[in-house]
């Protein structure tokens, strides 16, 4: 199995060629089209698809629940490409977050 840390730069590069200063061609890929139309179409993307992992997860789909899991990180990587956030980027925050309580790193962000 390829490294998960790959897969995700590979996407990451792939999806920032996408982004409309980068030249991508809405006509030719669906990325590029969501990256067009702005954060109003890929955030309306990530709603459809947590539902759609909710519903999976509901009827206890082990194959739904990794089919929609996948475009949930799909459109998820979308978003953290427009705003210019790399995948490396989430997970350095989750190894911070290694080890940590729940409860008390949510505390330590409170205002």
């Amino acid at each position: 199995m390829t490294n998960a840390n790959e897969i995700l730069a590979r996407l990451a590069d792939t999806l920032e060629s996408r982004l409309p200063k980068n030249g991508g061609d809405p006509e030719s890929s669906y990325s590029a089209r969501l990256l067009a139309k702005g954060p109003d179409a890929f955030l309306k993307k990530i709603g459809e698809e947590a539902t759609e992992l909710v519903m999976a997860a509901k009827d206890e789909s082990r194959e739904k629940i990794i089919y929609e899991t996948a475009d949930l990180w799909f459109h998820s990587l979308v978003v953290l490409a427009h705003f210019g956030i790399r995948p490396e980027d989430i997970l350095n925050e989750l190894a911070r977050r290694e080890g940590t309580s729940g409860i008390v790193e949510k505390a330590s962000r409170a205002p």
